[in-house]
Order: C-alpha cells, then structure tokens, then sequence
C-alpha cells in the first residue's frame, strides 16, 4: 500500500510539474501551447502510472509463482507425488508464514526467534491458535522450513517490488518531464495512450473469458481419460463414490441435467406471467408517479443476494408448501413429505427472476414505436386490444429474448437449489420430491477430503464445461433473436 500510495502522490507531483513547465516554456501564454495545458500534465502522470502499474501487476502475479516453485523443491519427491497432496502442503505452509506474520506483529515471538523456531520443542499449532491462525493439523518441521523460507523469500521479493516500482515511476518521471515543452504533442500522446489501455482492458476480458474456457477443457479431457464419455452422457445414476474405487462410481449426468432443466422450467412458470405482466401494467397503464415508485420496488428483487432466497425457501416457503400439499393439508393429500423439494427451489427461483423478465420487456415493449399506438388507436382499437394485437406481437421476439436469458440465469443457480430442492439426483417428474442440479453437485464435488485428480472430483469441470455450453448456447440465441427482429422496429 505505500508502494501505491507513493506512486499515486508522484502522479499528483507530476500532473502539476508537468503542466507549469509546459506554461512555462509558453512564457505563460496558453495559446502558444500545442495542446490545453491539462494534456501536458496527464502526460506526466500517465508516463508515472502505466509502466509502474504494469510492472506492479506483473510481479504480484508472478512472485507467488516462483516462491511456490522454490519452498516446492523442501519436500520430498514422494510428498509431491500427487498435483493435490503438493497443493495442500504448499497451503498449509502459506497459512503457517501468514500465521507466523501475525505472531511477529502481536510482539509474541522476535522475528530473530523465528529462525531458531522448533517445531519439536514448540507446538506451533498452540502458538498460531492464540492469535486467532487455525491450522487444521499439527505442523512438521519440514512444513515450519518451507514458512520460514517462504516468509523470507516474500519479504525479499516485497523490498525489491518496491525499489523496483519506484525506481519505474521516477524514471518515467523524468523522462516525462524531458519531453515537455510548448511544441510537445501532448493531446495525441495521451489519446493514444489512453486507446492503448481502453485496449488492454479489452483484452484482459477477452483473456479471462478464453482462461476460464481453456481450464475447463484441459481439467474435461483429464476426466474423460478417466472415466467413460459414454457412461457420463447417457448414464441415468449418480453415485460418487470417495472411498478410492474409482470405477465402483456412477456419474451419470442425465439425473442432474433433468433437474436443472425441470427446476428451471417451474422458475419460468413463475417468473414469465409474472414478469410480463408487471411489464405491460409499468409500461402502458402506470403512471408516471406509480411507475417512478413500483419499477425501482420491483427491481429490489434483482439485488438480493441469492443465499438469501435460499434461505427463504427453506424456512419460508418450503414449510408453506409441506402445510398445503402434506399430510393434513389443506387440500388433504400427501404428496410433500418435507420441504426441499424441485417446487420450493423453483417457486423461490422465479420470484429471483421476476426483475430479470420484467425489467427486459418493460425496455423492449416500450422501444415499440409510439406510431404503432397511434395507428391502432386510429382505428378505433381500445387500448388493450393494441397491447394484445399490436404491441405484443412486435415485442415478441424481445421478449423471448429476455426469457432465454432469464432461463440461463436460471440454469446456473446453486444457492437456492441447494438449499431448497435438496441433495438427490432423481429422473422423478413429481416437482414435490427432492432434486438436485448441475451447479449443486459442482460444489459438492469439488468440496471435501477427495483426491483432486481423481475421476469424482474431476467430473465437477465436465459438469461445468457441459453447463457452459448449454448457457452460452441459450444466451447466443437470445441475442441472436433480440438483434435480428429490433431492427424491424427501430
């Protein structure tokens, strides 16, 4: 953080400096000057920032990297005989330095102690438990090696990223201010610097997206090695298995896919009348007073966090529908026997969705030309008579548009459905038994003790890869539908 704040009051400096030497090299007339006076100045500053900046992120993301790398080769070959036994160890030694930090901080041990620190004659896991540090066994002395080398090499690497920032900073400085006179360039100097980095932000977007991609395939085609495509794609159990059998699991993924679809579809039986209809009623009857109140109301619902209605589906509206559909109900049937089931996710899932369907189409039946209006009421049409036979049908293909995507916001959901819908994976088409969905066993097997290279933990990136495909395919063609037909319109 000094590191940052030092940069940022040297591009304060420079803005300042920069911008009197170019008034001064004008004999403080402005217009001798080849650009306005505040070019100059954000010239200095951006010459400061950019390089400095860059190298900052670049040595944050590759520091952590190479100390890895360097504490690694402390542990024997046996140790890191397997990628997750090599993460976990590499963890633990973070979490034991980071712990060791903090000790040093409260004044409990000198940093000199620390060197000559036992983990034989000190129960290292008591020391780190005293301030507040869980360590979730006891430590080695080979892992206190690896945190005492690991802290050492980050205090090293922390000195130099400093120096090294710094020193970036003062020389752009200077060369900055070398370059800054009445003749200078300035606008086009920092127009283009600022295209460059409107560029690379761009860029670093694009890469995320391409990063994400590129891990799930790599992590999908692993799996696949160890288990058969063809037992995945049409197998109609899942099973894991975590006690080291391996093949003795069933992943089939047609249980999952089936409730996220069905879970899916009873959220849009709820959110679309809804949405819509709350959508026509802002659009073409509110007021403006009722619609500046209702609209920003209504779209409260989309900032909810989604662990929320999670919970509201299982102390709310789980129990809600077990006294109505349970045994002694009220219509005195017994088809719920608890709570979590696909209709409690799926009802709490599309009042999450209602803003998502409801904002969308209030845009798009709004975007119908007002001419449309006029010339049904022009023919003596009442006004709902043009919603259902005018504006309706030129809003349709938008408004399908916003349903795909609230589908696929739905498709992705997993706080809801792990708490509301349950655990099981089922093919049950009664929506009042539990279910389970694509997201949900994500999580599951990507939590727990289980060996991360094996074909039960592994199988959460082809559950992902095959989501993704489904997502991305839904919001393709939903773009696709809004782009071609609001055209026609516009």
């Amino acid at each position: 953080m000094l590191t940052i704040g030092l940069v940022l009051a040297l591009c304060a400096i420079g803005y300042m400096m920069g911008t009197r030497r170019a008034l001064s090299s004008a004999s403080g007339d402005q217009r001798l000057l080849h650009s306005l006076k505040g070019y100059y100045g954000q010239n200095v500053a951006l010459s400061i920032l950019v390089p400095s900046a860059t190298l900052l992120v670049v040595w944050l993301i590759a520091q952590p990297l190479l100390i890895n790398q360097s504490v690694a080769s402390l542990f024997s070959d046996q140790d890191l005989a397997e990628g997750a036994s090599s993460s976990l160890i590499i963890q633990d030694m973070r979490r034991v330095a980071n712990g060791l930090d903090v000790v040093v901080d409260q004044g409990l041990v000198s940093d000199d102690a620390i060197a000559s620190l036992d983990a034989e004659s000190t129960n290292v896991r008591e020391l780190l438990a005293d301030v507040g540090v869980a360590v979730g066994s006891d430590v080695t002395q080979q892992t206190l090696d690896g945190a005492k080398r690991y802290r050492s090499l980050s205090k090293t690497g922390n000195f130099w990223r400093g120096i090294a920032v710094l020193a970036l900073a003062l020389a752009g400085f200077v060369f900055a201010m070398q370059r800054t006179d009445k003749n200078f360039r300035a606008r086009n100097v920092v127009e283009r610097g600022v295209l460059i980095l409107l560029f690379g932000a761009a860029t670093v977007a694009v890469l995320t997206t391409v990063g994400i991609v590129l891990s799930l395939i790599f992590n999908t085609i692993n799996f696949f090695d160890a288990f058969p495509a063809a037992d995945f794609f049409f197998g109609t159990r899942w099973e894991p298995s975590f006690s080291g059998r391996g093949g003795a699991s069933d992943l089939g993924f047609l249980p999952l896919i089936w409730g996220t679809m069905y879970i899916s579809i009873i959220s849009l039986i709820v959110a679309v009348p809804l949405g819509l209809f709350s959508a026509i009623y802002l659009s073409e009857y509110a007021s403006d007073r009722v619609r500046a109140v209702a609209k920003p109301m209504l779209e409260i619902l989309a900032g909810i966090p989604t662990i929320v209605y999670g919970l509201f589906a299982l102390l709310t509206v789980g129990p809600l529908l077990v006294s109505a559909f349970g045994n002694g109900g009220f219509f005195g049937v017994n088809w719920m026997s608890g709570g979590t089931a696909a209709i409690t996710a799926g009802s709490v899932m599309g009042i999450m969705l209602i803003p998502f369907v409801s904002s969308l189409s209030d845009d798009i039946i709004n975007a119908v030309p007002q001419a449309m209006r006029d010339g049904s009421y022009g023919l003596g049409a009442t006004q709902s008579e043009t919603i259902r036979q005018v504006i309706l049908p030129a809003a349709l293909p938008g408004i399908v548009g916003a349903i795909l995507l609230a589908a696929s916001r739905a498709i992705g959901e997993t706080m809801i459905v792990v708490l509301g819908a349950g655990a099981a994976a089922s093919l049950s088409l009664n929506p009042f038994e539990a279910m389970t969905t694509v997201t949900a066993k994500i999580v599951s097997q990507l939590t727990g003790d289980g060996e991360f290279n094996s074909p039960e933990t592994m199988v959460a990136f082809a559950l992902g890869m095959t989501l993704f495909i489904i997502t991305l395919c839904l919001n393709v063609f939903a773009l696709y539908i809004v782009r071609k037909y609001r055209e026609q319109y516009d």
